[in-house]
Formats: structure tokens, C-alpha cells, sequence
């Protein structure tokens, strides 16, 4: 009957030993992968217009039917989004949209921390698409 608690506690004080795994989150923010899919980023050529060409690939290509594009057409003939909206809500995150694209106009970022106080802040339009994920939170910096 003795035994076995101090085998238990031979057990549990040989962790307090070893290198702890838990980060103190937020202060400690968790490195991703390299090939982490996190939130989506739609890109730009080096002329500033956007890469995407509405050919609804990635819309098609996504089973969560969380992308919407409505497509318009500049003066010389190349089409763009008009609209480019993705519903967060439904995204499973299978990075299927990204695969698809020929124009490499859609990525996933490394960031993870998609959270919203509503629904509707989760709707991301082309203009929040466009803008690069910056983290919400930086942990300070403690004194000392």
C-alpha cells in the first residue's frame, strides 16, 4: 500500500526536473511552422495592383463555400475582384484555395490569433485581405 504512493511521487518529483513545455500565454507567443495555415493574405505585384484575376479557382476549390468574388473587368481587358469576401466563420483553413490559385494571389499567413468579439468582424473583405496580419498583442516587457 506504500509502494505505490511513493512510486507516484517518485514520478511526479522527476517533472519537477525536467524542462517545462507550457508557454505563459500571451507573454510567450508560440512559433508556427513553416508551413502553418493561418489567416488569409491576398498579395501584390511589385506595381502595387492586385495578383488576383477573378477566375473563381479558389472559390470553386474550397468545400467550406466560404469565398466570394464578384469579378469586374479595367479598361485594357484584365479582370480583378471587385468583391473578395471570406467568411471566416466557415473557413476550415485546408489551404485548398491557395493550391488552386495559378496566379499565387492568395497565401496563408503564420497568424493564429483570429479572434473577434462578433461574427461580422470575421467577414474579411478584399480591403482586409490586402493588409498584412500584425499581431494584436505585444506582451511588455518586464522591468528588472
Amino acid at each position: 500500500m506504500l509502494i505505490p504512493l511513493l512510486q507516484g511521487l517518485k514520478l511526479t518529483f522527476s517533472y519537477l526536473f525536467k524542462k517545462k513545455i507550457t508557454l505563459q500565454y500571451p507573454d510567450e507567443k508560440w512559433e508556427v511552422a513553416p508551413r502553418w495555415r493561418g489567416r488569409h493574405v491576398l498579395t501584390r505585384h511589385a506595381s502595387g495592383k492586385i495578383k488576383c484575376v477573378a477566375c473563381m479557382l479558389c472559390a470553386t476549390a474550397c468545400p467550406a463555400d466560404c469565398i466570394y468574388i464578384e469579378a469586374a473587368t479595367e479598361p485594357d481587358g484584365r479582370r480583378y475582384p471587385e468583391r473578395y469576401n471570406i467568411d471566416l466563420t466557415r473557413c476550415i483553413f485546408c489551404g485548398y484555395c491557395v493550391e488552386a490559385c495559378p496566379k499565387e494571389a492568395i497565401e496563408m499567413s503564420g497568424a493564429y490569433e483570429i479572434s473577434e468579439y462578433t461574427r461580422e468582424e470575421l467577414q474579411y473583405d478584399k480591403q482586409r485581405l490586402l493588409e498584412p496580419p500584425v499581431p494584436r498583442y505585444e506582451p511588455q516587457k518586464k522591468a528588472g
